[in-house]
């Protein structure tokens, strides 16, 4: 029989920090002088900025500005190392975690910030056909089926209107709705001249009479107006009830409608991973850990849980800075600890929060300062986001291509990815008087013959491979 493999730290005391998100790394740094050994776990090799995801999907920034690779953490600490793996089980009376990779992690000190995944609130559809933007997977696959969708209309034409689906009107839904909107409004009569701006609508769908709703009403006002400006199809008090591969199913004031759409991004809720529920925590609200005013998991010594992931006795906001204080403040805690020292429970310094709609037009809620709109705000939000990042790498990547986007007159650069070969659904002509235009077979061999005659060769667009160009 096969023992199976146990990863153990030797003497010094052994924390093993669950989740490499802004929390894990806000308490792996703070352990960095401790007499501690630290592992650090997650599924993936990198940390992703959530935030500027939505930058990702709209084609303004390249997945790697915003990942970092977690294991070069080392490069400024040394007693933590790295390990790639997804926690299967726990053992609290044994200490002991169980990946599914077959090995096992003992830990004298666990700290879970493992983060949630999105919440599709038991909506038909909503799992199977719409596009979460939570992962950097994610990003990648709405801005890929985005210039898929654009590529197939400029070669065969808009016998329809092309609709993108927003659904969720927080911070997430908001710069999602307003970054296509400037892209279709600003980028695409430059590089999409084939198709028709006014048939590309944006949609942002809300349940509650307001987007933003845990900001000021000013804000929220402000937000919605500069939506409108930007041509969003702003749907308040609209409740989704399904999702389709070919649009949603909504309803307002208890009439529904449906909205065709070609991409529908889910913006709306989060919950804990399924996963969490074979880890013998207790699990509260939205299936979060419940922890008491230390973040300490109830019932449970030296198991803490922090960020989105836990929910205490303090309703918290699911964001950065309360995942980043948390971390701090159990990381402070197990060093006291060591020395059998005690803290004070967790306080949350509450810094404020912003969200922006689109190019110099942003709103913040920060602490000892006014309520802030447009471009001040816009500008707060920017430095901000920079600021936060993992990296100097990251930080600068991100601050060349953010600047050639705002600020490089008459630049409409995209960064893309892979799309499907584009075959025309007929056959059809390119003459360089005009755009491409769909025409019938029979037509398209008469304009061939003719161009032919007058010794131009036709150029019929139809299947081929990258070999073939």
């Amino acid at each position: 029989m096969t023992a199976t493999p146990t990863t153990s730290s030797g003497k010094r005391p052994h924390v093993v920090v669950l989740g490499g998100g802004f929390g894990g790394i806000a308490a792996v740094r703070k352990l960095k002088r401790a007499d501690v050994d630290v592992t650090l776990i997650d599924r993936h090799t990198y940390n992703t900025f959530n935030p500027l995801l939505y930058q990702v999907a709209t084609a303004s920034l390249n997945p790697g500005d915003i990942t970092w690779f977690l294991r070069a953490i080392r490069a400024k600490q040394r007693n933590v190392r790295f390990l790639k793996g997804v926690v299967k089980t726990m053992d609290h009376e044994a200490k002991t975690l169980h990946l599914e990779s077959g090995v096992d992690v003992k830990y004298d000190y666990l700290v879970i910030a493992v983060g949630v995944t999105t919440n599709f609130f038991g909506v038909p559809g909503a799992d199977e056909f719409s596009m979460p933007l939570y992962k950097r997977s994610q990003a990648l696959q709405v801005r890929d089926r985005m210039f898929a969708n654009f590529e197939y209309a400029a070669i065969n034409g808009q016998d329809r209107d092309l609709r993108i689906v927003v659904v969720g009107g927080g911070a997430t839904g908001v710069e999602t709705a307003g970054a296509f909107a400037e892209m279709r409004n600003l980028d695409m009569p430059t590089t999409y001249p084939e198709l028709d701006r006014n048939r590309i609508h944006i949609t942002l769908v809300e349940m509650l009479p307001h987007v933003l709703g845990p900001f000021a009403p000013k804000l929220r006002d402000y937000a919605s107006t500069s939506l409108l400006k930007r041509d969003v199809d702003l749907r308040l008090d609209t409740a989704v009830k399904e999702v389709r591969e070919d649009g949603v199913l909504v309803e307002h004031d208890g009439e529904q409608e449906f909205l065709p759409a070609g991409i529908v991004v889910w913006a709306s809720g989060i919950t804990a991973h399924p996963s969490v529920a074979d880890w013998d925590v207790p699990q509260g609200r939205g299936g979060r850990i419940e922890t008491d005013e230390q973040r300490r998991v109830k019932g449970l010594d030296n198991v803490f849980a922090i960020g989105d992931v836990s929910i205490g006795p303090e309703e918290l906001p699911q964001l950065a800075q309360p995942a980043i204080q948390g971390g701090k403040y159990v990381a402070k805690l197990i060093k006291a600890d060591l020395k059998g020292k005690t803290v004070k429970p967790f306080k949350y310094l509450d810094k404020g929060t912003m969200a922006t709609i689109g190019r110099s037009s942003a709103v913040a809620e920060i602490k000892f300062l006014p309520k802030l709109t447009g471009f001040p705000a816009w500008v707060i939000w920017v430095g901000l986001h920079i600021v936060t990042l993992l990296g100097n790498r990251n930080r600068f990547a991100t601050l060349v291509n953010l600047s050639a986007k705002y600020l490089s007159v008459g630049s409409h650069n995209a960064i893309v990815g892979e799309t499907p070969y584009v075959v025309a659904d007929k056959p059809f002509v390119v003459d360089a008087r005009q755009a491409p235009r769909a025409v019938s077979a029979r037509q398209a061999r008469k304009n061939a013959e003719s161009l032919a005659s007058q010794g131009v060769e036709g150029i019929r667009q139809g299947a081929g491979t990258d070999d073939d160009k």
